[in-house]
């Protein structure tokens, strides 16, 4: 496969993963600094088997990581998914905004 056709199903991959609007505002919750689930959880509202499938969708596609504190676990934007102003992540493939 080439590199621009890598590139594109990489792209592709990272557009069906944000598709899913919980994913979004999980991506958005992130811009400004990192959360631990229960922060997220308390935000959002979800259940917290629905979050954690969710935040682990994310984690497979590389656009959040994960460091352990004890028992808990912070979530902070992947280093290759780059917060541009104007509340923007340039995700290397296109750039997502939120209002």
């Amino acid at each position: 496969m080439k590199n621009s056709s890598k590139k594109q199903v990489n792209c592709v991959e990272k557009l069906k993963v944000l598709a899913d609007e919980t994913r979004l505002a999980v991506l958005e919750l992130l811009i400004d600094s990192p959360k631990h689930v229960g922060e997220m959880n308390a935000i959002l509202g979800l259940e917290q088997s629905l979050l954690s499938h969710h935040l682990q969708v994310l984690r497979r596609s590389q656009l959040v990581v994960t460091s352990r504190h004890g028992k808990a676990v912070l979530y902070r934007l992947a280093p290759e998914v780059e917060v541009t102003t104007g509340k923007a992540l340039n995700l290397g493939c296109c750039v997502l905004c939120f209002n």
